[in-house]
């Protein structure tokens, strides 16, 4: 019997604020992008940077949540689930995305940068009460999660 694994863990930082809508039958749905940062020697020894990005999807009342707390910039771990999806343009080209569907979102960082780490957004304010400077973020993530790259590395 044949074993299959679908689980990813990611922490990132958001490329911009989420999107939230309904479905028909009223659940909640919740849209948004991460960005990863990832640093590594070169074959000529030099620092190379390299960035990822990954769409999201938070359903019922996590993507509530994130949709509530949090904003571009904003660094959060997610733990889901891959998903793929294909569809044809009306002009007939075949497309195809690969989103990770999230069980659980957790908030890291305070909304106005701080060491305070939340989880899934319980005692934080609402996105719209938050500072509106951007918080810190990290540019790797084998340092600590306060120490803010330099404005140019931020891919967003």
């Amino acid at each position: 019997m044949a074993a299959n694994l679908n689980k990813v863990f990611l922490i990132g930082n958001l490329t911009r604020d989420p999107e939230l809508r309904y479905t028909a039958g009223g659940a909640a749905v919740c849209h948004f992008d991460l960005a990863m940062n990832r640093q590594f020697k070169g074959k000529d020894g030099t620092l190379q940077k390299e960035t990822t990005y990954i769409k999201c999807t938070a359903w019922g009342k996590t993507g509530e949540n994130c949709a509530n707390y949090l904003s571009k910039g904003r660094s959060v771990f997610v733990e889901g689930r891959l998903n793929s999806r294909s569809w044809q343009t009306e002009e007939g080209q075949k497309r195809t995305a690969v989103e990770v569907v999230s069980d659980n979102v957790q908030f890291l960082g305070a909304p106005g940068g701080g060491a305070g780490a939340g989880a899934g957004g319980g005692g934080q304010r609402p996105r719209s009460q938050a500072p509106s400077e951007a918080p810190e973020m990290p540019d790797d993530f084998g340092g600590g999660m306060n120490d803010a790259p330099p404005e140019d590395d931020v891919p967003f």
